[in-house]
């Protein structure tokens, strides 16, 4: 789970995998080499080992995964019954509205726990709780993709959202996911009205010692397609564009975004090859609201989902599968870098509902 990103011309590594001790060639003749066999056993003795910092990762995002959704999950925390009768659904239906599941995918839920119910006599509430994860995991499902890197060079991906979603922040985590991935990048300070903007974003690159180019009060389309350009001259893997934040019901800032996208095409035939959303967890329908307008303005190609820690709200996602798919590539649960992962249907639905 820990392999952030698909990558068209091999396995990318894991934070773990670069640090890993290369094992002998195990086609040697070992019998032949005493020393060799020496080594090879002390690598499988400490082989367990290797394998539990991944294990520890594994469980301690799982951990707080389950902790950042704890509000959600106490929404749906209506199972407790011994029957299942009309009166858990209608607590069950309230619930998954008031976690922004959102109507449409509520009754979609709602009509395939009734079907299950009938078709293999259920009996027991518990058993429509385990029967609610996987009709939410198959619901999520088409949402899980990949972030597929290394399919040009450099590859050009261009971020927007509102004010306050955490865009730079995000920007500067998966910047620092990309260089432990063998990428180079480059990052573009396009939110030219912001100088906060700028400062965060020159402190994300001065952290992890990456170019910023950025221009005080300059053309935000003339910054992305400088660093497009610098990107080409210097074999530069990823180019991370940022961009002002704004709300899709200001026309005149919306058609800018579409001047940047037009621009940055100018730079580089094909781009910006992604166009991501990011969006705040906490705003529930209105995240929805968001992807609509933004993705009939530029064409997403995919969202990350932040502040889903301590949102009542994490439903949403729910909503975005049954109302406007768009691929999500990562939810974050905090402000560390390891609290942004890849999304994970199954974990998700596991999570909500623990």
């Amino acid at each position: 789970m820990f392999s952030f990103f698909k990558k068209k011309t091999g396995t990318l590594k894991t934070e773990e995998e670069i640090s890993k001790p290369v094992l002998p060639d195990e086609s040697a003749d070992i019998a032949d080499s005493p020393e060799l066999s020496e080594q090879v056993a002390a690598n499988i003795e400490t082989s367990p080992t290797l394998a539990k910092p991944e294990e520890e990762k594994k469980q301690s995002w799982l951990s707080r995964l389950k902790a950042g959704l704890a509000k959600t999950s106490a929404n749906l925390n209506i199972f407790g019954g011994t029957t299942i009768d009309e009166e858990l659904f209608e607590e069950l239906e309230t619930a998954l509205i008031v976690s922004d599941v959102g109507l449409p995918a509520t009754e979609y839920l709602l009509d395939s726990l009734r079907k299950k119910v009938k078709e293999e006599r259920l009996t027991h509430p518990a058993e429509i709780k385990t029967e609610l994860a996987k009709l939410l995991t198959d619901l999520l499902i088409p949402l899980q993709k990949s972030l597929e890197i290394g399919r040009h060079t450099p590859l050009i991906v261009m971020m927007a959202g509102v004010n306050g979603a955490g865009k730079t922040t995000t920007i500067g985590k998966l910047a620092k996911h990309l260089q432990n991935n063998d990428q180079t990048v480059l990052l573009a300070a396009g939110d030219t009205f912001r100088a906060a903007a700028r400062e965060q974003l020159a402190v994300w690159g001065d952290r992890n010692k990456i170019t910023v180019i950025a221009q005080e009060s300059g053309d935000p389309a003339a910054v992305a397609f400088d660093a497009v350009q610098s990107a080409k001259a210097k074999g530069i893997n990823v180019v991370m564009v940022d961009t002002a934040g704004r709300l899709p019901t200001q026309l005149h800032l919306m058609e800018e975004l579409r001047k940047v996208k037009r621009v940055i095409g100018k730079g580089m035939e094909e781009a910006p090859h992604e166009i991501i959303l990011v969006i705040d967890g906490n705003t529930g329908q209105n995240a929805l609201a968001q992807v609509k307008a933004f993705d009939e303005a530029l064409g997403l190609t995919g969202l990350i989902v932040t502040k889903l820690d301590g949102t009542p709200k994490g439903g949403i996602l729910a909503a975005i599968a049954k109302n406007h798919p768009v691929p999500v590539y990562f939810i974050g649960v905090g402000e560390k870098i390891d609290d942004l992962q890849p999304f994970v249907a199954e974990e998700f639905s596991n999570a909500l509902l623990s």
